[in-house]
């Protein structure tokens, strides 16, 4: 049985996409964002459940929104 993924890995994984269409470094992003490397990292991982105010933060700096952050979610 194919094991499915978490909400919180998903949206990591559309982060990081995110990231990288936009040719932007972990680190590069985190500033942007006014984050750390380490939390954009660890939310890229799925390490951390992302908060609500830290996910419009990132969605500013990649310069998207939210709602295509959590497309397919």
């Amino acid at each position: 049985m194919p094991q499915t993924r978490s909400v919180s890995q998903k949206l990591g994984e559309n982060i990081r996409a995110a990231r990288m269409k936009a040719g932007l470094s972990q680190e590069k992003l985190a500033e942007e964002a006014e984050l750390s490397r380490n939390y954009i990292g660890n939310v890229e991982r799925a390490e951390y459940e992302v908060t609500v105010k830290a996910l419009s933060q990132i969605a500013k700096a990649l310069r998207t929104t939210v709602h295509e952050l959590t497309r397919g979610i």
